[in-house]
């Protein structure tokens, strides 16, 4: 935010404007994957979205941190938000196939 801040003539996030954005209202989904997964769960159920697009850091993350993060979203917060979307519509969640 900072750097496409500056080039728009923005001035730098201040961290009390980060906490916001990343609390449970704010618009950054960031914490473990429990908390990303309540948010995105939260998101879904406020504005009735059937998808939601993330953006992941790759310029300014760790290539390594990138991937962990990936895995994450995969493993742990998908799973985690489409059964508690597809719970909440009284529907079973699809059983991923490999």
């Amino acid at each position: 935010m900072s750097q496409i801040g500056r080039e728009r003539g923005w001035p730098p996030m201040s961290r009390p404007q980060f906490e916001a954005m990343r609390s449970p209202r704010g618009a950054l989904a960031v914490g473990d994957p429990a908390e990303v997964a309540e948010k995105l769960v939260r998101t879904q159920q406020l504005l009735g979205v059937d998808r939601i697009l993330l953006h992941l850091s790759v310029g300014t993350m760790p290539h390594a941190d990138v991937l962990r993060a990936v895995e994450l979203l995969g493993i742990e917060v998908a799973p985690a938000v489409r059964e508690a979307t597809m719970g909440a519509a009284g529907l079973e969640p699809a059983t991923p196939t490999v």
